[in-house]
C-alpha cells in the first residue's frame, strides 16, 4: 500500500511539541516537526513573503519534502502545509533545493528530484517543476523536465535557479535560464547554465567560465552546491555587477576563515552569455559564523501577478535567507526537548559597496527604535541594556568606539554561556560555555571601519552579528545556559572604557 505522505506529515506537525520548547525560534523559519535545512523557491507573491524549505517531518527517516510558511513582514510567520512531497520516483529519496520563478499562470516551484536506486545505490538526479496558480495549491509535473546530466558530469546535478532573462538579443520577449550546481567526471566541482524558451524545452549552454580568473576555479572543491547568482549595483562606483553565490564543498583555501564542514563564497564578474567576465579569481566567505550554508536569494512577483524582472537592480532590495546550520550537525539539544532541529536566519537586503557584498538585516516587522538613553558608557560592571531586560527575542544596534584598546564585552544574560568580544580589528565569539556540541570560539579579524557599528539579532536559540554595517556577518547557534536555556537581554561590560552613540533597540517578547 502506498504511503500517503501528506497525512504523516501532518499528523506528525499535530503531535509536536516543538512550539513550546524553550530554544524554538519566535521570528524565524523552524520546521514544525523535524528537520529543517535549505532555503528554497524564495518568492514575494505582492505583500506575502513565502519561505519554502528543505523538510524532513519524520527525522531521522530521510523523507524530504518542501515545508512552506508565508509572512507579511518577514518575523510573523504562517506555516502552512508541505508543498512537494516525496510521493513519485522522480523524488522517491527527497524533493531536493531549487528555486521559484512567476510565471503568467502563478508561479512555477523548480527542483532537484533525487532517486536511488535500492540495489545497485545509483543515483538518478533530474529537475523537476511543480505549478501552482496561487501558492496555494500545488500540483506536481511526474515527469522530469530535464531528465539526466549532460555528458561529463556525475548526477551530483542538482539546485536549480531559473530566471527570465531580458538581456537576450537574439530573443526581445526575452527567454529563461537555468543555473545548477554540478560535479564533473574528474570529481571537481562547477556550475552549468541551461537555456529555454518556453521553461519546458531547455539546451544546456555549458559550464559558466571565468575568463578572467587564471584558472582559479578550474579545480575549486568536488561539488558546488546552491549557485544562486543575483544582479546589484554598487553603490560605490554606480556600476552593475552579478554576484554569484555559491557552496563550494572540499575548498581549504590557506586564510583566515572557511571553517565549517563546507563554506559558502560569492564572486563578483558580470556575465555574458556562460562567461562571468571580470572575476579575477578572487572570492570571499558569505558569512563567518559557526552555522551558515546554502543561502538564496527572492524573487518576486508583482500586485498585477507579474514577474519582476531578475534584471532590476534599482527597485526593491534583494533579500537573501540562509540556512543556519550545517551537514551533519543534527545532534543538538532541541532534538531532545522539542524533536526538531535548525532553522533559517533573518532576511538580509543585498548591496555591493566597492566590490564587497553587504548583508543588512531586513526585518519590517521588527524595526529599530532609539533607545533611551540613546549613548552609554560601559565600563567593566556589567549591565544590562534598558527595555530588553529579560528578552529572548530582540535587535540591539549601536555605534561603537574605543579607547586606548579598550574591548566591548557582550553576554547574553548572566552566566549564559555565550560572550561576544568586539575590539577595534577584531572579533571573538565563544560559545562554550553553552548547551551546543559543535564548534566553541572563533575569532574574526576586522577593518577599522567594521568594528565602528555593532548590531545583534537573538532569537532564542539563533543569534546574527552584524559588524560595519553588514560588511561582516556570523551567524550562529546559542543554546545558552540559565534559567529555562534562555538569554535575558544582552549584559554589556568592558575592558577599559566603550562609547556607544545612537543606540537602538526593538524587542519582540
Amino acid at each position: 500500500m502506498t504511503e500517503d505522505f501528506m497525512a504523516l506529515a501532518r499528523q506528525a506537525e499535530r503531535n509536536s511539541t516543538a512550539a513550546q520548547d524553550p530554544d524554538y525560534p519566535t521570528f524565524h523559519v523552524a520546521p514544525p516537526v523535524g528537520r529543517l535545512n535549505d532555503p528554497n523557491g524564495l518568492i514575494v507573491d505582492g505583500d506575502t513573503y513565502h519561505a519554502f524549505y528543505q523538510y524532513t517531518p519524520h527525522h531521522p527517516r530521510r523523507l524530504v519534502y518542501w515545508g512552506h510558511a508565508t509572512s507579511p513582514d518577514l518575523v510573523n510567520w504562517t506555516q502552512h502545509a508541505p508543498a512537494i512531497a516525496p510521493d513519485c520516483h522522480q523524488d522517491a529519496n527527497g524533493a531536493y533545493s531549487g528555486t521559484a520563478i512567476a510565471t503568467p499562470d502563478g508561479v512555477e516551484l523548480w527542483y532537484t528530484g533525487n532517486y536511488k536506486d535500492p540495489v545497485t545505490d545509483e543515483r538518478e538526479a533530474t529537475q523537476c517543476v511543480v505549478t501552482t496558480p496561487d501558492l496555494k495549491v500545488f500540483t506536481k509535473i511526474t515527469s522530469p523536465i530535464i531528465e539526466r546530466q549532460p555528458d561529463g558530469y556525475t548526477a551530483h546535478f542538482r539546485d536549480p535557479q531559473v530566471w527570465q532573462d531580458t538581456d537576450d538579443l537574439d530573443n526581445p520577449a526575452g527567454s529563461y535560464r537555468m543555473l545548477l550546481g554540478v560535479q564533473r567526471d574528474n570529481l571537481t566541482g562547477a556550475a552549468l547554465l541551461y537555456r529555454s524558451h518556453d521553461l519546458r524545452n531547455w539546451v544546456c549552454e555549458g559550464e559558466m567560465t571565468f575568463p578572467d580568473a587564471h584558472g582559479a576555479f578550474d579545480n575549486f572543491g568536488y561539488m558546488w552546491e546552491c549557485p544562486n547568482l543575483v544582479r546589484l549595483r554598487d553603490e560605490s562606483t554606480g556600476e552593475i555587477k552579478d554576484v554569484l553565490i555559491f557552496c563550494p564543498q572540499g575548498i581549504d583555501p590557506d586564510r583566515e576563515g572557511f571553517d565549517n564542514i563546507f563554506a559558502c563564497v560569492y564572486i563578483v564578474g558580470n556575465l555574458v552569455g556562460a562567461e562571468l567576465r571580470g572575476a579575477d579569481g578572487s572570492f570571499e566567505e558569505v558569512d563567518r559564523g559557526f552555522e551558515f550554508y546554502a543561502p538564496q536569494v527572492y524573487a518576486r512577483r508583482d500586485a498585477q501577478d507579474q514577474a519582476v524582472s531578475w534584471n532590476d537592480v534599482d527597485g526593491d532590495p534583494k533579500l537573501l535567507i540562509g540556512w543556519a546550520g550545517n551537514a551533519d550537525e543534527d545532534a543538538q539539544p532541541s532534538i531532545e526537548s522539542g524533536g526538531w532541529v535548525h532553522c533559517l536566519t533573518s532576511p538580509r537586503a543585498l548591496a555591493l559597496v566597492g566590490g564587497r557584498l553587504v548583508q543588512r538585516p531586513f526585518l519590517p516587522g521588527l524595526p529599530l527604535e532609539g533607545a533611551s538613553p540613546s549613548s552609554l558608557l560601559v565600563e567593566a560592571e556589567a549591565g544590562q541594556v534598558a527595555g530588553l531586560e529579560g528578552s529572548r527575542a530582540f535587535r540591539f544596534a549601536a555605534d561603537v568606539a574605543y579607547e586606548d584598546g579598550a574591548a566591548l564585552v557582550v553576554d547574553l544574560g548572566e552566566a549564559s554561556g555565550v560572550r561576544l568580544r568586539l575590539e577595534a580589528g577584531r572579533m571573538v565569539v565563544d560559545r562554550s560555555g553553552s548547551r551546543y556540541p559543535h564548534g566553541g570560539v572563533r575569532e574574526v579579524t576586522l577593518s577599522g571601519t567594521e568594528s565602528g557599528r555593532f548590531e545583534l539579532i537573538v532569537d532564542h536559540s539563533l543569534v546574527e552579528v552584524f559588524v560595519g554595517g553588514g560588511s561582516r556577518v556570523f551567524t550562529f547557534r546559542a543554546f545558552v545556559q540559565g534559567a529555562e536555556g534562555q538569554p535575558s537581554g544582552p549584559r554589556l561590560s568592558a575592558d577599559g572604557r566603550v562609547r556607544l552613540d545612537e543606540v537602538e533597540v526593538a524587542r519582540l517578547d
